[in-house]
């Protein structure tokens, strides 16, 4: 069982796919009667790995590029021919995939935080944004090959846009995929059996609210507004009638 999330940018916004799986270290047995453990010292054998997940990647490929699925623009355009699609394949069959593993130093709550604050954000967050002049726009990066240093990229803008645009995924295409028995249809049930098996206390159902009929009124939204009952509202700073708010009060804008 593992969780799998993708990310196809780099730090320059460059087109760099990549997959931060999350793996439990074992399993359960195929009788499911125990859970085994990995090894303290080993976990699992990346090279093998790596040749693996290049060898299924360039079948399912394959099977794309039969069935008319991919498209070719640009520079690429020369790959709709089949012998050089089949060239760059074999190209790509002789390259040394690289899978890196690693144990979570934090322990696994430290590994989950920091994948969740990547799960939903976009190429790039508007902090590192810096300016835009004269149709170029300045966006702060961390080079990794010198030392983490952060540095300043300047780009035409329409270059900016299209780097962007590569990040955005097609329009249903599921980033965050769960397998084994973290698999949506088989969760529950697995985990409640994970649990028995490593002696783990199991979780306290949750408890929903009791109903008193169709009378009682749904609990209002603390922050909706009292009078639309549509927008919401956010208390900044009591004031008395007829006083006048605070400098910083006036220039909030909370639309």
């Amino acid at each position: 069982g593992f969780l799998a999330v993708l990310h196809t940018w780099g730090q320059n916004l460059h087109f760099h796919p990549h997959v931060h799986c999350v793996v439990p270290g074992g399993g359960i047995n195929p009788d499911g009667s125990r859970w085994i453990h990995c090894r303290k010292t080993f976990f699992l054998p990346v090279q093998v790995l790596g040749c693996l997940f290049r060898k299924k990647f360039l079948i399912y490929l394959s099977k794309a590029f039969r069935k008319g699925k991919l498209q070719f623009h640009g520079d690429l355009k020369h790959l709709a021919a089949p012998s050089a699609f089949e060239a760059l394949r074999q190209q790509a069959s002789k390259i040394k995939w690289v899978v890196f593993a690693k144990p979570p130093f934090g322990g696994p709550e430290q590994v989950l935080k920091y994948l969740a604050r990547y799960t939903h954000r976009v190429a790039i967050s508007n902090s590192r944004l810096k300016s835009l002049e004269d149709g170029k726009v300045s966006f702060e990066w961390k080079d990794y090959a010198d030392g983490n240093r952060t540095k300043t990229m300047t780009l035409d803008a329409v270059e900016f846009i299209r780097r962007f645009l590569l990040h955005v995924p097609p329009s249903g295409f599921v980033r965050i995929r769960h397998f084994g028995f973290l698999a949506n249809r088989v969760r529950e049930q697995k985990l409640k059996l994970i649990r028995v098996l490593l002696e783990v206390p199991q979780r306290a159902p949750t408890i929903e609210p009791e109903s008193h009929g169709e009378s009682a009124k749904p609990e209002q939204e603390p922050r909706l507004c009292p009078i639309c009952k549509i927008g919401r509202l956010i208390s900044v700073e009591p004031f008395e009638a007829g006083a006048m708010p605070s400098p910083e009060l006036a220039l909030q804008d909370t639309s």
